[in-house]
């Protein structure tokens, strides 16, 4: 029924998934796609479905929102169980995101995030007033976004706004499906990095389906390691499956490096972020010389009109730029934000080849910078615990067999009693 009013209600926070034996079987196979699969997701969690390829991770999460009706079993959200509901009035209830966005090419940005919201019976002003909000919360600028059309975006643009469409009737619930799956990687780290952001502010329950597992580890409060069918073969948080994979099978998912893949469970914004001297690209000439030449820096980084990162200048740039910065200075090839992973900032760095990258906000805009000192540092640190990690587990053995050696001594002992 349409509501009568513009005021917007609350928002929804996350609710809680149950899945309740839940079984798909295809007419004509032999063996179920997914069988008895039982799982407990928590209201504002993140959690990753990954495995190999046809293990019906995304059979799993498309039952969910009743896209796969299931064969057996029960779907709950939050205290009310989805199986027998209408489907289609289900799916208005659950954001879904999908590789390539799935916009639909003939309807213009706006027309596209209102969809659902205006499916759902929301007043125009409210509808209206969503769409720039959600366009605002991936990080696109309303004014120069909302009327063109998805052939006239960039692959990430296109991303983040079927992020924004799947958020836009404020649902409880989002599901994604390989979401960043055809995107090149320095556009797909910015995305992971931009829902990590949206997840801090919106606190929904996500399930994500990748088989990328650095993927997972980033993203991921618990990540389920999916074998064939779905069987769950481990459901914990992503330290624990770095530290502990249940057998072998996880452990291939793991693989080598788990030290090193922890990196992708520090944040950036957990580090120090450091102010670096700047200058505007408007700023003069020679307030620019002045202040390279003053700085402790060697160096300054120049901000473009809508203060994001544009080019390193170093002082021996002066001598090129005696009336221009045109051709003086090296071009900003890559940034990352608060929320991008200590082995994105560290690839960073590496490929930027200067022991610095620039730390940006959701538009883009200057925060700071995070050194390869910084870095390094932290890198140390990992590697440190895990090594006193490795001694424990190695001492613990120890006690263990000596324990066993004892008990084994004892029953001879005892034996050589009774035979004597």
């Amino acid at each position: 029924m349409p509501e009568t009013t513009d005021q917007p209600a609350a928002p929804a926070s996350g609710a809680n998934i149950r899945l309740e034996n839940l079984t798909k079987t295809y007419p004509g196979s032999p063996a179920p796609a997914v069988e008895d699969v039982s799982m407990e997701i928590k209201a504002g969690e993140t959690v990753i479905f990954v495995g190999p390829s046809g293990c019906g991770k995304s059979t799993t999460l498309k039952m969910i929102n009743r896209l796969i009706e299931p064969t057996s079993g029960r779907i709950r959200i939050g205290d009310e169980d989805v199986t027998d509901i209408d489907p289609v009035k289900l799916r208005r209830k659950v954001g879904y995101a999908i590789q390539a966005s799935g916009l639909f090419p003939h309807m213009t940005v706006a027309q596209n995030i209102a969809l659902v919201p205006k499916m759902i019976g929301w007043p125009k002003s409210r509808t209206r007033s969503r769409v720039e909000e959600m366009l605002d919360l991936v990080g696109l600028d309303p004014g120069e976004f909302h009327d063109r059309y998805p052939r006239q975006l960039s692959g990430g643009q296109q991303q983040r706004v079927g992020v924004a469409r799947a958020l836009a009737a404020d649902p409880p619930v989002l599901l994604m499906d390989e979401p960043f799956g055809a995107v090149d990687p320095i556009t797909r780290d910015h995305l992971q990095d931009e829902l990590i952001r949206l997840q801090h502010e919106l606190h929904k329950t996500i399930c994500f389906v990748t088989h990328d597992f650095d993927e997972a580890i980033k993203l991921g409060d618990r990540i389920a390691v999916l074998r064939e069918r779905s069987h769950i073969a481990q459901f914990d948080t992503p330290e624990a499956i770095l530290t502990n994979p249940a057998d072998d099978f996880v452990s291939g998912f793991v693989g080598a490096g788990a030290a090193l893949k922890r990196l992708n469970l520090t944040r950036v914004r957990d580090v120090g972020v450091v102010d670096f001297p700047t200058a505007g690209i408007d700023d003069p000439l020679e307030s620019i010389f002045d202040r390279l030449r003053a700085g402790a820096q060697n160096e300054l980084l120049l901000l473009d009109r809508n203060r994001r990162p544009y080019k390193w200048l170093r002082r021996s740039d002066l001598a090129r730029a005696k009336e221009t910065l045109a051709r003086a200075g090296t071009l900003v090839t890559d940034t990352v934000t608060r929320d991008a992973t200590l082995r994105d900032a560290l690839e960073a760095v590496l490929t930027d080849n200067a022991g610095r990258v620039a730390v940006t906000g959701r538009r883009g805009e200057y925060i700071g910078v995070v050194d390869m000192e910084t870095l390094m540092n932290n890198v140390h640190e990992l590697l440190e615990a895990d090594r006193l990690e490795a001694v424990e587990h190695q001492h613990e053995l120890q006690e263990q067999r000596a324990h066993l050696t004892q008990r084994e001594q004892e029953g001879l002992d005892e034996g050589g009693g009774s035979r004597a």
